[in-house]
């Protein structure tokens, strides 16, 4: 209880932990949104692909003095489009063309990284975030992101909805599948940047497909998982960011061990598919019959 004190007196007093709080809070709506397409979709690899492949694009526009965000968003959707490409092309199966782009990209962001060693700058907190130096600019970032992609997703929902469940009826309908793909693998790159200072590149990957996987343990229907999962990304977000203060721990990998842990519950108690509560209803039968 004095913690949990500690931590609430801690945040009304400093502002860069007020910051980093409504930061992370942002950052685990969106990816706990986002990511229940991407699991829907089977696209978890995908995923992982863009959140390594803006490394590189964000190391170059530091380098040129441009906009991170415009970096990120830039090599995201060209890796995309180049995994689209070589799977289309060649007898190359889309989740290898995954495995050659992104490793490629992120290869090439790290040995940008340590190209830039005895020049001053440090990009190395990029790959595992630190929520506690989110600065009020890069919140408005995060806050823009956020509205952004949440407003994509309210308005093409039906789109995203019918191409998920069923991309043939979608083709077969009008629906433009192929845009909308592309249009969740920018939102996909929007996520990515916003994630950068909370949990870094390495570990968005969980952000956006943890929250998303414990609420699809739970239940069946969409608009229902979309909100259980955007409200396990905020638990984790909080819990995280005051087992970070009190412990002194690492933010982002303490967030995401919240969001695993909550997994885990689910894994072995949500009431469908739960591995305890199925064995539990099963020894229930087996007694009463």
């Amino acid at each position: 209880m004095g913690e949990i004190t500690m931590f609430i007196d801690q945040v009304m007093r400093y502002s860069y932990l007020q910051q980093g709080l409504l930061a992370a809070i942002l950052v685990g709506i969106i990816c706990g949104v986002i990511g229940c397409f991407i699991i829907l979709r089977g696209m978890a690899l995908m995923g992982d692909a863009i959140s390594h492949a803006v490394l590189p694009g964000v190391v170059i526009a530091y380098m040129i003095g441009a906009s991170f965000f415009v970096g990120a968003v830039v090599t995201g959707v060209l890796t995309a489009l180049a995994i689209g490409f070589v799977s289309q092309n060649s007898r190359i199966k889309d989740d290898s063309a995954i495995g050659i782009m992104f490793t490629a990209a992120f290869a090439l962001g790290i040995v940008l990284i340590t190209g830039l060693r005895g020049t001053g700058i440090d990009l190395w907190h990029i790959l595992f975030g630190n929520v506690l130096a989110v600065s009020q600019s890069d919140l408005w970032v995060t806050f823009g992101i956020g509205i952004f992609v949440l407003a994509m997703i309210v308005i093409f929902y039906r789109p995203l909805l019918i191409s998920t469940f069923d991309p043939v009826m979608a083709k077969a309908t009008g629906v433009p599948v192929q845009l909308i793909h592309y249009l969740l693998m920018l939102l996909l790159s929007l996520v990515t940047v916003a994630s950068l200072k909370t949990v870094g590149i390495v570990l968005v990957v969980a952000m956006l497909i943890t929250p998303g996987a414990t609420a699809y343990l739970l239940t069946d229907r969409l608009p229902v998982m979309i909100s259980l999962s955007a409200i396990f990304g905020v638990i984790s977000a909080v819990v995280g960011i005051f087992f970070s203060v009190v412990y002194d721990v690492a933010s982002g990998a303490s967030i995401v061990l919240v969001a695993s842990v909550l997994f885990g519950i689910a894994f072995l108690f949500s009431p469908k598919q739960g591995i305890l509560t199925k064995k539990w209803r099963s020894r229930h039968v087996q007694n009463v019959a």
